[in-house]
C-alpha cells in the first residue's frame, strides 16, 4: 500500500487522519463512545492492513495528565472520609493479585513457554508502559508484553461497555463534564499548571506512572484545601478518550502471523481467565455489601487505570472508590518488581545450567 516510506511526522498525520475518520464515523452512525471507539476501530484496523501508523508520543502522554487531573479533583474530603469504609474491599486486593500470578504465571510458562521473566510481567495487571519497561529491564521479551497487554486492554475497554449497559442496565451518557464555556477560567488554568507540575515533578523524581499520579497528587491537595472545584471540562475527557482509543489501536502496528498465533492468542486466552477472576472477586465485594455492583466490577476490571478511569467517568460511578482500588493493585505490582525480577534472573540462571547439565 504505501511503497515509498513515510517520515516519522508523515506516519503521525497518518494516524490522526484514521483517528478523526473514525471517529467521525462512529458519531454520524450514533455508536458509542465515537471519541473513544472511533479513533481505536480506525487505528486497529489501519495497523492490521498493515498501515505504517505511529503514536503522537508526548501528546498522547499529555493528554493522560488530564485524567489525573480529574481523579485528583475527584479526592474530596468526604471520599477521604469514606477511605476507612473501603478498607475491606481494598483487602482483597492483595489476594486478587496473588491468585492472578498463580494462574498467569504458570500459563504463559508451561502453555506458550515464555520465559520467566516474560510470563510474570506477561501476568500481571500492570499498566502496559510500566509491565513493557520493567520487563524490558528484567530481560523480558518487550514485543511479546506489548501485544499481550494491548490485547488485555482493547478486550476490556471494549468488552466492559457491554457488560455495564446490557449486564448493569446503566447507560453510556453520563455527563463528564461541564462544558469549558462554563468553568472559571482561573480554575482551568490551575488544572493546567497542576497537571504540567505533577507530570513533570513526577518524571523528575522517578514517580512510576507519572503523567496520571503526578496530576492526580497535586491536584488531590488542591482539591482537599479547597482550590479547585470543578473536574477538567467535558473538552478536555473527551481529548483523553481519543488518544487513548489511538494508543490502543497504534500497539498492533507490524504485528505478523506468528504474533498473531502466539502472544495475541495468548492474551486473548489470558484475559478471559482474568475475567472469571474479576467476576468472582466482584461477586464477594456486592454479597458483603462493601460496594454496588457497577464501582466494585470496575475496581477489579483488570484493565489499565486510564481506561477506567474514563468508563468510570462515563457511567457515574464512584471515582473515587475505583481509584484507590486501582492504585493499590498497581503499587503492589510496581513495589513488588525489582524484587521479582531478581528472582526471574536467579530462576533463568537455575534453568540454564540444569539444561546444560543434561
Amino acid at each position: 500500500m504505501f511503497t515509498t516510506p513515510l517520515t516519522l511526522r508523515q506516519r503521525r498525520a497518518l494516524t490522526l487522519g484514521l483517528a478523526l475518520l473514525g471517529t467521525g464515523v462512529f458519531w454520524v452512525l450514533s455508536l458509542p463512545l465515537p471519541f473513544l471507539f472511533g479513533p481505536l476501530a480506525a487505528c486497529l484496523l489501519a495497523a492490521l492492513a498493515g498501515a505504517p501508523l505511529k503514536g503522537l508520543g508526548q501528546v498522547s502522554v499529555a493528554a493522560r495528565t488530564i485524567l489525573g487531573v480529574a481523579v485528583g479533583a475527584s479526592l474530596t474530603p468526604e471520599v477521604v472520609a469514606r477511605v476507612p469504609q473501603m478498607a475491606a474491599s481494598v483487602a482483597l486486593i492483595p489476594l486478587y493479585v496473588a491468585v492472578i500470578g498463580l494462574v498467569g504465571v504458570p500459563f504463559f510458562r508451561k502453555v506458550y513457554r515464555f520465559d520467566w521473566a516474560t510470563s510474570w510481567y506477561a501476568a500481571m495487571p500492570g499498566g502496559l508502559q510500566d509491565m513493557v519497561i520493567f520487563g524490558q529491564e528484567a530481560g523480558a521479551d518487550v514485543r511479546a508484553l506489548s501485544l499481550i497487554h494491548a490485547t488485555r486492554v482493547l478486550i476490556i475497554v471494549t468488552v466492559a461497555p457491554l457488560i455495564l449497559t446490557m449486564g448493569f442496565g446503566v447507560t453510556l451518557d453520563n455527563p463528564i463534564g461541564a462544558p469549558a464555556a462554563e468553568l472559571p477560567l482561573h480554575e482551568m488554568a490551575i488544572m493546567v499548571a497542576a497537571a504540567l507540575i505533577g507530570w513533570k515533578g513526577g518524571e523528575k523524581i522517578g514517580l512510576f506512572g507519572a503523567s496520571i499520579l503526578g496530576p492526580m497528587i497535586v491536584t488531590g491537595a488542591l482539591s482537599l484545601t479547597d482550590v479547585i472545584h470543578y473536574r477538567p471540562p467535558a473538552e478536555a475527557i473527551l481529548v483523553a478518550q481519543f488518544m487513548i482509543g489511538i494508543g490502543i489501536g497504534v500497539g498492533y502496528v507490524g504485528v505478523t502471523l506468528h504474533e498473531i498465533r502466539r502472544d495475541v492468542s495468548a492474551g486473548v486466552i489470558f484475559v478471559l481467565m482474568l475475567a472469571g477472576l474479576a467476576a468472582l472477586f466482584t461477586e464477594v465485594v456486592v454479597l458483603f455489601g462493601l460496594a454496588p455492583a457497577v464501582d466494585g466490577f470496575l475496581a477489579f476490571a483488570p484493565g489499565g487505570q486510564a481506561e477506567m478511569t474514563v468508563l468510570a467517568i462515563i457511567v457515574g460511578a464512584d471515582l473515587g472508590y475505583i481509584i484507590v482500588h486501582h492504585l493499590t493493585r498497581v503499587l503492589l505490582v510496581i513495589s513488588g518488581a525489582p524484587l521479582v525480577a531478581r528472582l526471574m534472573r536467579l530462576r533463568e540462571r537455575r534453568d540454564r545450567d540444569r539444561e546444560a547439565g543434561e
